[in-house]
């Protein structure tokens, strides 16, 4: 029976070349840099902004805070700003809920 199906025997194949380690973790490479571009670089630039606007504040000062808070800033420490939210009302917060400068008679507007 062997006439009818020929044998089959493993023949020597050329040595396959060794792939470059580089093309394996380019990928990996342009991932990491899209991530940079786009998610850590304009992070890191919105939080310079937020400490160098903290850190310019001034005593009269019309600012906004992360709870929705309008006010005129009245004294200012290390860490914490007093702010006027109406006439003889003051509330201690701490500086980093500060979220924007607004510029001068914003209040009497609102």
């Amino acid at each position: 029976m062997d006439f009818l199906i020929s044998s089959a025997y493993a023949q020597a194949a050329p040595g396959a070349a060794a792939p470059n380690p580089l093309m394996s973790f380019l990928p990996l490479i342009i991932i990491f840099g899209i991530f940079y571009f786009m998610l850590i670089r304009p992070q890191m630039k919105r939080a310079k902004e937020q400490r160098a606007m903290i850190a310019a504040l001034a005593k009269g000062d019309e600012v906004l805070t992360n709870g929705g808070l309008l006010g005129r800033i009245e004294d200012i420490a290390e860490t914490f700003v007093t702010l006027e939210i109406a006439d003889k009302v003051s509330v201690k917060l701490q500086k980093s809920a500060i979220t924007a400068v607004l510029p001068k008679g914003t209040i009497k507007q609102a």
